[in-house]
């Protein structure tokens, strides 16, 4: 268990991972090393570069302290300043801490944290992998501060990527068969249905998955055949789009 004193912590502690998730920790504990490399592959760079202009781009105005919900090895963290992790993967939280973030293992349907902490929460990638979004998205708002902002970033099922990514999860791959993908007016229901008031979204990856891989600028709005899509919720917000 890693702890800080820093963030104030439930009363109850870090939760014990609940032995359901145990089968979800291990599929990622058993690729850390891999999925983290492919970060620094030349495709890996070049999507993770794209993906990261969008998340950027809606980040105006969002309050620290950050928190990332599924931190992984920490990639998106490090670029993102983002000082607090969570994962159910140890070896990948082992990665995350020797990078400099304080991590902790937890799931994102159980949080280890008081209520009204962080200005900002990132799902970044990792809905799609959890057990119940909905308790997730209600975690994530329920650990936000007064208009705090919660950003999440999902591979757009309706994309050519997310046609793409389903067929890997139909013949079985190893990771995805684990997904459940989700179309922009799914995953905009939900965050509504949690409490937060949607401010922004941003496109990005219109690129099609055959093509030579590059860079490419973030488009505001949610884009139909973008690959990545991603959110700007806002807690006790007054407007929502």
């Amino acid at each position: 268990m890693l702890t800080s004193d820093s963030i104030p912590l439930k009363a109850e502690g870090v939760m014990k991972i609940r032995p359901e998730l145990d089968s979800m920790a291990s599929v990622f504990d058993s690729c850390a090393e891999d999925y983290d490399r492919w970060f620094d592959n030349p495709e890996g760079t070049i999507l993770f570069k794209t993906e990261l202009a969008a998340v950027r781009s809606v980040l105006h105005g969002v309050p620290r302290p950050y928190l990332e919900i599924g931190v992984g090895t920490r990639k998106f963290a490090r670029e993102l300043g983002i000082q607090y992790g969570i994962d159910p993967a140890m070896r990948m939280l082992r990665i995350a801490e020797a990078r400099g973030i304080e991590v902790h293992q937890a799931t994102g349907e159980f949080l280890p944290f008081g209520g009204n902490i962080f200005g900002g929460v990132f799902i970044l990638c990792t809905l799609c992998f959890v057990q119940n979004p909905e308790q997730v998205l209600h975690e994530a708002q329920r650990v936000l501060r007064k208009n705090g902002g919660l950003i999440v970033g999902i591979l757009n099922r309706e994309s050519p990527w997310g046609r793409l990514y389903t067929k890997k999860k139909e013949e079985g791959h190893p990771i995805y068969r684990h997904a459940h993908f989700f179309s922009v007016p799914e995953l905009s229901g939900l965050i509504r249905k949690s409490g937060l008031f949607i401010e922004a979204y941003a496109s990005a990856l219109l690129q099609l998955p055959s093509e030579e891989p590059h860079e490419e600028k973030a488009y505001a709005g949610a884009l139909s055949n973008a690959g990545f899509l991603c959110i700007l919720a806002r807690k006790n917000g007054r407007q929502g789009i």
